[in-house]
């Protein structure tokens, strides 16, 4: 086994018992990308046949940088000092963050010769902890999408279980790197699943934590009510102790929660004896709109995945859960509308500072005005995903419009954080510790099969929507694997602040099946 196959805690095990150095441990991981990614995503790149064969999760390696970071903390260990707690682990960064001299692109081309003159809080407290940023990751153009095809980038990043697969979005390149052996850790964002729907497909575990657990300082926002920066990892453990280290209050972020951070691991093997876990109907079907008629169709979800999430259940009851049925969670059906109208609204008023003035890009064809120069800027520098959201945005919330659609979208945001706190109500009828899901209500699709339609597209995020609009955490791990081995990915949502409960009862899944056949199964790129 190489370095780079060990865990997050598993390095920093032996780091400090210098059986190992970060230089060594970043040599391995160096060596692993070079094997299995390809190139990196580049602006107007053809894809090739061979392209079709790598993961390509990186639009930037930093290994000099990485070198430098790795160095530091040798030298902090020989001399004695304590050099944090993920001391040598090599993580990467979704380049939706700011990184400090580093391109910070969105993937998209507007930014494309962006250098930030700053870090992120998330990613500046990685590297104060030891971490080793070996480079930033492709996402789905400023993370409008679920596949991560709408990069500017290209080629844009595939499924290591299968690269003839997407590996979901929009932190794609964040779960396909873990997923692909590349790193044991890295930083993403979840706006509407875009951490928990890409870890279900590549076969990881993503959080999505309580809103304002992270700080968003230094994220290029999506929709700022929604936006959730949050751990990838291979382990429930690793990702409860990367959490540890990026949350909690930030002067620079009003919004970020002053509630104080528990210890994740002191409890992580606590097991799940007496706690209630719930299981609802709502999320074992997905409600979509007709593409033909427009009128709304119901449909169940795949039996191999909803055998997986009661194959998970039975499996929690054994180890002493109580599981709950039938819990009621009626205002899930309209997570994705609700989304549509109210991402949209914030999306395009935070891309109205994309205008070729301050940063990034400027049109270099002959303008007369200043309105001119916006107009060739934002049509040369933004995909087709950034300006139906503008259309979008600016429609919804005219005047005319706004108690029709945004108005409304927000009352039943309010309805379906309602449906959240009467399950988790401690003195309620359910009194839920989690409630146990599919995280998505497919697995990974094919390459091109889905992208292009919008709407389709959209309700990939079905069943991880509903906890961005109530704001609660979120844990995706693997669940098992479909008759085509593309993982199935299973998700536990608790009350807000209660990560520590999501990553006990993952670990307590992790450990009872850790035997199971499909868990000595390989991505295809490691076989």
């Amino acid at each position: 086994m190489e370095l780079c196959d060990l865990t997050a805690l598993e390095l920093t095990r032996l780091l400090r018992q210098k059986k190992t150095s970060a230089v060594e441990i970043l040599t391995s991981t160096l060596q692993h990308i070079g094997q299995v990614d390809g190139r990196s995503g580049a602006l107007d790149a053809t894809v090739t046949d061979e392209d079709k064969e790598k993961v390509h999760s990186f639009i930037t390696l930093t290994d000099e940088m990485a070198l430098k970071q790795a160095s530091a903390v040798d030298a902090d260990l020989a001399a004695g000092k304590d050099p944090g707690p993920l001391a040598g682990v090599p993580f990467t960064v979704k380049d939706i963050f700011c990184v400090k001299d580093t391109p910070s692109t969105a993937a998209s081309r507007i930014l494309a010769n962006f250098k930030s003159p700053y870090t992120a809080t998330a990613v500046e407290r990685m590297q104060a902890a030891g971490a080793v940023m070996v480079g930033k990751v492709n996402l789905d153009e400023f993370t409008y999408g679920s596949s991560t095809e709408s990069s500017a980038f290209q080629p844009s990043t595939r499924n290591p279980w299968d690269t003839a697969h997407v590996p979901g979005g929009s932190s794609g390149g964040s779960a396909a790197s873990v997923g692909a052996g590349e790193v044991p850790l890295s930083l993403g964002t979840d706006t509407a699943g875009s951490i928990r729907q890409p870890a279900a497909f590549c076969g990881v575990v993503g959080v999505k934590p309580t809103y304002g657990r992270v700080s968003r300082y230094g994220l290029i926002a999506f929709a700022s009510s929604l936006d959730c920066p949050g751990p990838v990892a291979r382990t429930v453990s690793d990702a409860a102790a990367m959490l540890q280290v990026i949350a909690g209050a930030d002067p620079h972020d009003s919004t970020a929660a002053t509630t104080a951070v528990p210890d994740y691991l002191s409890k992580l093997e606590g097991g799940v004896k007496g706690m209630r876990i719930g299981l609802s109907p709502d999320y074992f079907r997905i409600t979509f709109p007709d593409p033909k008629t427009g009128e709304l169709q119901e449909q169940a979800l795949p039996k191999e995945i909803e055998a997986s999430v009661r194959h998970a259940a039975d499996v929690l009851a054994a180890m002493g859960a109580e599981i709950v049925e039938e819990v009621p969670m009626p205002n899930t059906r309209y997570g994705i509308p609700v989304y549509f109208v109210i991402s949209r609204v914030e999306a395009a008023s935070n891309l109205h500072r994309y205008d070729g003035v301050k940063y990034g890009l400027r049109t270099k064809q002959p303008y007369t005005d200043l309105r001119q120069m916006y107009k060739l800027t934002r049509n040369e520098g933004f995909g087709l995903q950034p300006k139906l959201r503008i259309l979008m945005g600016m429609y919804v919330s005219a005047a005319q419009y706004s108690e029709q659609y945004y108005q409304r979208a927000l009352k039943v945001r309010t309805l379906i954080r309602r449906d959240f706190e009467t399950v988790f109500d401690p003195a309620g009828s359910y009194r839920l510790d989690a409630l146990l899901t599919p995280t998505t209500p497919t697995t990974a699709f094919e390459m091109d099969a889905v992208y292009g339609d919008t709407v389709l597209m959209q309700y990939a995020d079905q069943l991880t929507v509903p906890a961005n609009h109530a704001g609660v955490p979120g844990l995706s791990l693997p669940g098992g694997l479909d008759e085509k081995e593309l993982p199935i990915g299973i998700q536990l949502l608790g009350a807000d602040y209660c990560e520590q409960k999501l990553f006990q009862i993952g670990r307590a899944y992790e450990q009872a099946t850790e035997n199971e056949a499909w868990r000595r199964i390989k991505p295809r790129v490691l076989r």
